[in-house]
């Protein structure tokens, strides 16, 4: 240890020097040990440098000079070295390299990754705001920028977009740190530096309409026009078959034989000669029914007639509910595969990339058959579509804990498989998966660590913190620690989208573009009163009528 104090913050060379706060104690692959001194660091609280003032604290960048090169890490855990001491005693996680500029000893062409380690003894060094933003600079990357790093006001974050979205993101924070307004940033971000862009967002609350509005165009029950015919068998069955344990096998087999026979009536079959019941191929349910009432009347039929009377009846059910008219009218028998695949993926996108597809009216029975179908829909036309103009879309799911649970839900089986599909093999066909859950924890194991982005706001489950730090890096240890400290709109991202691990102060949203998504503030609300029978009346109409 030097034993320096305050009066050699005034010993900077004008050839650029960098004062000595600690030496390097121990080396351990990834994570090391420092030992600092706390006066000198007391000392540079004070400087008007915001890099070099952070020096010390949990999370702050030091580096190491290694022949022609500085070594950068991260500062995890401090502890006095004894209780009288004036040495801290620091474990350090190594982050990247930059070469050393020869006229002003500054780190520049910074990169990630460790090609020397350094030796126990070497000097540790502060990192300026220069450097830092030298760092944290995108240069000639497609680029968006969604904040300033932490702890300066003026470096700004930036994400690279091919890296974020050609290896899966996730964004994750509990309820109430701002979590639909930082996606709502990002997606913005993304949508004015790719006007012609492709992405499906599944809203399972309404919240975004109100944010892309004139970004985007926004589907709901009302104008989703999703054919029932789209669903390949899997579906059907989630759809159709009620029955459990023996039956439902049997229930399912008849389903498939009635099935591929309503699909071989309709003239879009005539030609193909590998008809099957995952075709998405329209046929009439009056077809099926009819189908359904032969078979049932047919004397070598295994069984009795039952299950053929479960299967009219849910399809007579679900003909006759009008809250599954989005999906089961009879209006879209037709083959309106091309202009649903146009309209939802945004091709083209005449400078509205974003399809809002809000599920808050779906039945909650078959939304995750409705999200499994669109989420289908993404996968297949990129694996159809190879050979031609390749039109990469990123598919957004909010609350990916419901679709994509872990082993200990059992419900939901299509929506998880196609997503887990899409998330191990996605990229390769130029399908990108944008998750945003409050709960990583009940995300399916795997799921999470094929994100390579992982954009975290605060997280105060402690399930929720060991489940994200599983998945993220080594070299981001010390900034999960911070996961529980964070402020509202405060992130930790990690992985392939950012040079380096950040924490980042998030941009304000304007609030034109922000979703609806605030708290109700109950002590301004409850003092209000008048027209509550109005109210009422309103709402138990359209509650009766079943729609808004």
């Amino acid at each position: 240890m030097s034993g320096l104090h305050a009066a050699a913050l005034a010993e900077r060379t004008p050839a650029g020097e960098t004062i000595e706060i600690g030496r390097l104690l121990d080396v351990g692959g990834a994570s090391s040990q420092v030992a600092l001194d706390a006066t000198l660091i007391a000392a540079l609280a004070d400087d008007p440098d915001e890099g070099i003032a952070m020096a010390g604290q949990i999370g702050a960048q030091v580096k190491l000079r290694v022949g022609p090169r500085w070594l950068l890490a991260s500062l995890r855990t401090m502890r006095l070295a004894a209780p009288d001491s004036d040495t801290i005693i620091a474990a350090v996680d190594f982050l990247g390299e930059g070469d050393c500029e020869g006229a002003t000893g500054r780190m520049v062409n910074f990169r990630r990754g460790v090609t020397r380690y350094p030796v126990p003894g070497t000097p540790v060094h502060p990192v300026s705001a220069r450097e830092m933003r030298q760092m944290y600079a995108a240069d000639d990357r497609p680029h968006i920028e969604i904040g300033s790093v932490y702890p300066t006001r003026n470096i700004r974050a930036a994400l690279y977009v091919d890296a974020l979205l050609g290896k899966h993101f996730a964004l994750l924070g509990s309820t109430g740190t701002g979590k639909s307004t930082s996606a709502a940033l990002i997606l913005h971000r993304i949508c004015e530096m790719a006007p012609e862009g492709h992405v499906v967002m599944i809203d399972p609350h309404g919240e975004y309409p109100a944010a892309f509005r004139d970004a985007g165009e926004i589907f709901n029950v009302d104008n989703l026009a999703m054919p029932y015919w789209l669903m390949n068998f899997a579906e059907h069955v989630e759809v159709l078959v009620s029955s459990t344990g023996p039956d439902r096998q049997l229930d399912s087999d008849i389903l498939a034989k009635c099935l591929l026979a309503a699909r071989a009536k309709n003239r879009c079959a005539e030609g193909l000669t590998k008809l099957t019941v995952d075709s998405p191929v329209p046929y009439l349910l009056s077809d099926l029914l009819g189908i359904l009432q032969a078979e049932m009347g047919r004397m070598d039929k295994a069984g009795g007639s039952a299950p053929y009377q479960r299967l009219k009846t849910k399809i007579e059910e679900l003909r006759a509910d009008p809250r599954y008219t989005f999906m089961f009218s009879g209006m879209l028998v037709s083959d309106t595969l091309a202009g649903f695949l146009a309209r939802i993926f945004r091709l083209p996108g005449g400078g509205k990339p974003i399809s809002i597809i809000d599920v808050s009216g779906v039945p909650s029975d078959i939304t995750n058959v409705v999200v499994a179908v669109l989420a289908r829909m993404v996968f297949d036309y990129a694996v159809w579509s190879r050979g031609e103009t390749q039109r990469p879309i990123l598919l957004v799911c909010e609350e990916a804990h419901r679709y994509i649970p872990s082993d200990r839900v059992t419900t939901g089986a299509a929506v998880r498989s196609i997503l887990e599909r899409i998330a191990k093999e996605g990229r390769k066909y130029g399908v990108s998966l944008g998750l945003i859950t409050q709960r990583p924890s009940d995300l399916a194991e795997g799921v999470l660590s094929q994100c390579g982005t992982i954009i975290s706001l605060r997280l105060n489950n402690d399930r929720d913190q060991a489940f994200v730090r599983a998945a993220m890096p080594e070299g981001s240890r010390g900034f999960l620690d911070a996961l529980p400290a964070l402020r509202n709109r405060e992130c930790v991202i990690s992985g392939e989208g950012v040079s380096i691990p950040i924490r980042v102060a998030l941009d304000d949203l304007e609030p034109a573009r922000r979703p609806a998504s605030n708290d109700p503030v109950f002590s301004d609300l409850w003092r209000e009163t008048g027209g509550e029978a109005e109210t009422i009346e309103r709402v138990v109409k359209r509650w009766r009528a079943q729609g808004r």
